[in-house]
């Protein structure tokens, strides 16, 4: 099995490259660890490697709060500066310091 080595880190903001959501990583996946179920459920044409990490996201867009799976090719860093305010933040994380959070406790 290869090693992989996550890019991002938790409490950075991402955003995903195609869907217009942002969020806060809060867990990683060193390779997709999610439901056999859920990967069928992506279009094919779209579905994303399983060898890569996988992020968890405290998530938001324009109408919602929710949290995310994401691959770490369909993430980019969030480069707004502006802080996520998803309702779950503040229970992992401390304040935002134009980029990231920092984590209140180590969760691993």
């Amino acid at each position: 099995m290869m090693h992989n080595e996550a890019k991002y880190a938790l409490g950075e903001v991402v955003r995903h490259k195609r869907h217009p959501f942002r969020g806060v990583i809060f867990d990683v996946d060193a390779v997709f660890s999610n439901t056999q179920e859920w990967y069928e459920a992506i279009p094919a044409e779209s579905r994303p490697r399983k060898d890569q990490p996988f992020y968890h996201l405290l998530a938001e867009n324009e109408e919602s709060y929710y949290v995310a799976y994401v691959s770490e090719q369909n993430l980019m860093l969030d480069s707004t500066g502006e802080p996520v305010t998803h309702p779950d933040i503040g229970d992992l994380f401390g304040d935002f310091d134009g980029r990231s959070y920092p984590l209140h406790v180590d969760l691993n």
